[in-house]
């Protein structure tokens, strides 16, 4: 395809074209560097905050002094700043250095006749026009009147045309696998302890010797019993390695990391919660302390809907009020999908309903950490505490084994906490299977 130009009108337009875009093309580093300098000052001064609290705190330590709440708080808070603006610094830093590297190469194409883009073969629309056949004859004839120029090189992807300058785009943020939605946790009474076991009464005697008496006469005497239980806090930890080049070239790499240890601690943490078989150091789970469906007699238990009416009257029965019920989603599928025989409508609301999932007036809680065909209804709130002794704390270091000279870091991540199951008969769990 052939386009033309006019001379007259070609030189006007390169007058008035930029300089990067006839002589040098420029990447401008400027706004990455202003950015990295506002950076680079607030990790200088986080670091003269955050060092000398650091240091103090240590040498309370070493006196013996227990660390207040606050304290601890405030510098896990300058921390988690303080490693965050590193990473950003690092990240600006090699941005910083490929803006400056890409201007080199790009100064040092231009100078060639863009070799780089085409092999060396490549001419400028400039030098085009200086060695064309019609040039040369306007020039012979001193100039005079108006010249047209046919150009025929048409722009295409492939090398040596467009197709040097044809860059694929980076997307930075990484496609992670997915992470699980964790319930369990907010269904219970959360508390923070200091203490590595917790002690409680539990009440185990309780009989009511009240009655009607007559005037003068002698009321029957009660009786009652508590005794003495506790909850032992438990540690949930894991670790991970990673070179020094890897965290260093990689801005994103330690938040990454950081993220993937915290949600394998919260993972394992609900299954603990959940089904924790109190043995070692697992946690005895609501599951495991929760009391044994018992169906009431005489009343229909034929299908999942009437199964959970008749654990929901089982916690009644033993004087409490259910408060929710956990359900796989597989199990709260099949019963959202439950239809009338006669009409073939939906049973549970429908495709449109708006209400969250609920069922007897209770809600629904779906988890994929209960197996298909399980269940557990009662009064999640009253039954159970958890006591969280040390929210997740995210540690990085040289020492171990031989990270040193390996050039390696290992990032270790850790969690303690304790539950107590304090009223089992508040807990109804069953399941499916129907004879």
């Amino acid at each position: 395809m052939k386009h033309g130009f006019d001379l007259a009108a070609l030189q006007a337009h390169a007058k008035k074209a930029p300089a990067g875009v006839m002589e040098m093309p420029r990447a401008d580093a400027s706004a990455v560097s202003a950015q990295l300098s506002e950076v680079s000052a607030q990790v200088k001064a986080l670091r003269e905050d955050v060092l000398p609290k650091a240091e103090s705190a240590l040498k309370e330590a070493e006196k013996g002094a227990a660390l207040s709440a606050e304290a601890k708080a405030s510098i896990d808070k300058l921390m988690a700043q303080f490693n965050e603006a590193n990473a950003k610094q690092s990240k600006l830093e090699g941005a910083l250095e490929a803006l400056e590297s890409r201007n080199v190469d790009l100064e040092q194409q231009v100078a060639a006749g863009l070799s780089g883009f085409g092999g060396g073969n490549v001419k400028s629309l400039g030098a085009k026009i200086a060695e064309s056949d019609e040039m040369a004859s306007y020039v012979a004839a001193g100039l005079n009147g108006s010249m047209k120029l046919d150009v025929s090189a048409a722009i295409t992807t492939a090398d040596g045309s467009g197709g040097g300058v044809n860059w694929s785009e980076r997307e930075e943020t990484p496609v992670n696998m997915p992470r699980r939605i964790l319930r369990i946790r907010n269904l219970l009474n959360v508390v923070t302890t200091q203490a590595g076991v917790i002690d409680y009464a539990k009440q185990t005697t309780r009989t009511h010797g009240a009655a009607p008496v007559a005037e003068g006469g002698t009321s029957q005497e009660s009786s009652y019993g508590w005794t003495k239980a506790n909850a032992i806090v438990k540690k949930i930890a894991h670790h991970t390695h990673a070179s020094d080049e890897a965290l260093a070239d990689a801005g994103q790499l330690q938040g990454l990391i950081d993220g993937e240890l915290r949600d394998g601690l919260d993972l394992k943490e609900e299954g603990q919660i959940l089904a924790g078989d109190g043995t070692d150091e697992n946690l005895s789970g609501l599951i495991t302390e929760a009391t044994a469906f018992s169906a009431q007699a005489g009343l229909p238990n034929t299908d999942r809907l009437e199964r959970l009416r008749l654990a929901m009257l089982q916690v009644v029965l033993n004087d409490y009020n259910a408060d929710a019920m956990v359900l796989s989603p597989v199990d709260w599928a099949a019963i959202e999908l439950y239809r009338e025989t006669a009409t073939g409508q939906f049973i549970i609301g429908g495709p449109d309903a708006p209400a969250g999932p609920t069922l007897w007036r209770l809600p629904v809680v779906e988890s994929n950490s209960m197996a298909a065909g399980t269940w557990l209804v009662g009064a999640m709130r009253m039954a159970a505490t958890l006591y969280d002794r040390m929210t997740t704390e995210v540690l990085i270091s040289s020492e171990h084994g031989t990270n040193f000279v390996d050039g390696m870091k290992t990032m270790k991540a850790t969690k303690r906490l304790a539950l107590a199951v304090k009223r089992p008969a508040s807990l109804v769990k069953g399941n499916f299977t129907f004879a």
